[in-house]
């Protein structure tokens, strides 16, 4: 007999002598017929009890939610479930396929929507398909449009999640759209490119030969000697929303908004060029943000965020910077864990994380730059002040992950508090965004004009 899992309830194979009749003897004779009816009566008693034991029986586990978040970096699929999911998974050749059994799983109508959640845009999934392959394991097969290399990895619950099992389809030849979007063809291009982008539509003509004459046609060259670097990094994404407001917006997508806004704004000025750690709601891990802005040599990292509190009558902007020696206040501490919890919520593949990443996080002897990060933060709180009230009137600082960069000034933004619901209504009205984005640059104008980054040109050097 076999229970529900499929394993032998008596830890025989079937066929296999029982041993009812072991206290019979051999010859079986009816003396002993009540001696058979008592040992088979407990016999079908314990096989009662076991059947409905969770040692005998292992209920199915409840799918919650499926979830697809794809970016042109990777695409993660979550499974999200009441209790912790028992899975195997192989990569499948001709055509590339994911091939994940999810154990003591029963096909519901969460796992049949998968096909749904799949975008004709996702650069790695062409179609996820799932269907009960044998009692008590069900099988998803995710059709991939190219090769891919998968992280996969559990999580424990936390905050609002359950149980998740998340499924990482990295590229199996990392590219890197950060650098090659600063660096276009050549160093000279990329300057070259940005001056014409604020000059006419003439002028660009004028100074950007045809392909076929670069080799021959004399260059106008820019009035650019160092091209600075910003890297903008808006808070939160995919699997973490960040705080929501009582109106039911999302930090997420405030930041990301305000971001795009300023990045905007930087690359239409002559010597500046601004890259974002993400352009799409999907997660990034705090160590790969610090990471990114040290890749492409970054002058400065902004990170943008919308504040919350318990007490929606809290309000107003703040800065803050890291600090070497703890928080400046109660409020700045709880802020920097608040923030720094972003990898618990967003989903960390730990076994992933680089040795390099992982010393930059813990190097906090950066004296300099945290001076160098407390004039920008100065510069900007000055001109936010200008169009916001401002919740600290000085620079705070705490033990923020995202900031620390050693060799770069870094700031966090708290553009206003999502939940106070005036200034959640102010966070997604299009005129205080756009304000937003222009005291930032106004801020970050003014600390390059005060104090110019020394050393050789980061991405372009002219003449």
């Amino acid at each position: 007999m076999r229970d529900r899992t499929g394993e032998s309830i008596t830890g025989r194979e079937p066929g296999a002598r029982t041993g009812l009749n072991s206290e019979t003897g051999s010859s079986g004779g009816a003396g002993r017929s009540g001696t058979d009816r008592r040992s088979l009566l407990k016999f079908a008693g314990a096989t009662l009890a076991l059947l409905v034991s969770p040692v005998g029986f292992a209920a199915p586990a409840s799918l919650l939610a499926v979830r697809v978040w794809p970016s042109p970096e990777y695409t993660r699929i979550t499974l999200e479930g009441a209790s912790s999911l028992r899975y195997t998974h192989m990569l499948v050749p001709n055509p590339d396929r994911l091939v994940v059994d999810l154990e003591g799983v029963q096909l519901n109508s969460v796992l049949q929507s998968l096909p749904s959640k799949v975008l004709d845009s996702d650069p790695y999934i062409r179609l996820i398909r799932a269907g009960q392959n044998r009692p008590g394991v069900v099988r998803v097969v995710v059709e991939l449009k190219a090769p891919i290399n998968p992280q996969v990895f559990t999580l424990a619950p936390v905050g609002n999640y359950g149980h998740r099992l998340v499924l990482d389809l990295h590229p199996t030849e990392e590219h890197d759209p950060l650098l090659a979007l600063i660096m276009k063809d050549s160093p000279l291009d990329a300057a070259a490119g940005d001056t014409a982008q604020s000059s006419s539509q003439a002028s660009t003509a004028n100074t950007r030969p045809a392909p076929q004459q670069r080799g021959t046609a004399r260059r106008t060259e820019p009035a650019v000697k160092r091209l600075y670097t910003v890297v903008l990094d808006p808070g939160h994404g995919g699997e973490d929303p960040g705080a929501i407001g009582r109106a039911g917006s999302y930090e997420k997508h405030v930041t990301l908004s305000i971001a795009r806004r300023l990045k905007r704004k930087i690359d239409a000025e002559p010597n500046m060029r601004a890259v974002l750690t993400r352009d799409g709601d999907y997660f990034v891990p705090l160590g790969q943000r610090v990471a990114r802005a040290r890749k492409v040599r970054a002058d400065l990292f902004v990170s943008i965020h919308a504040d919350a509190f318990v007490k929606p009558e809290a309000n107003g902007s703040s800065v803050y910077v890291l600090s070497e020696r703890g928080a400046t206040s109660s409020a700045a501490r709880w802020l920097a864990q608040k923030e720094n919890d972003a990898d618990l919520v967003g989903g960390v593949n730990l076994a992933r994380q680089d040795g390099h990443i992982a010393r930059t996080l813990l190097d906090l002897s950066q004296t300099a730059t945290i001076n160098d990060s407390l004039k920008l933060g100065r510069a900007m709180l000055g001109e936010i002040g200008g169009i916001n009230r401002l919740h600290k009137r000085d620079v705070e600082q705490a033990g923020f992950a995202v900031l620390k960069a050693p060799d770069i000034p870094s700031v966090l933004v708290e553009t206003a508090f999502i939940s106070n619901p005036q200034e959640e209504r102010r966070l997604n009205d299009e005129a205080y965004q756009n304000k937003m984005a222009n005291a930032l640059l106004r801020g970050i104008k003014r600390y390059f004009q005060d104090n110019p980054p020394a050393g050789p040109a980061r991405v372009a050097s002219l003449g």
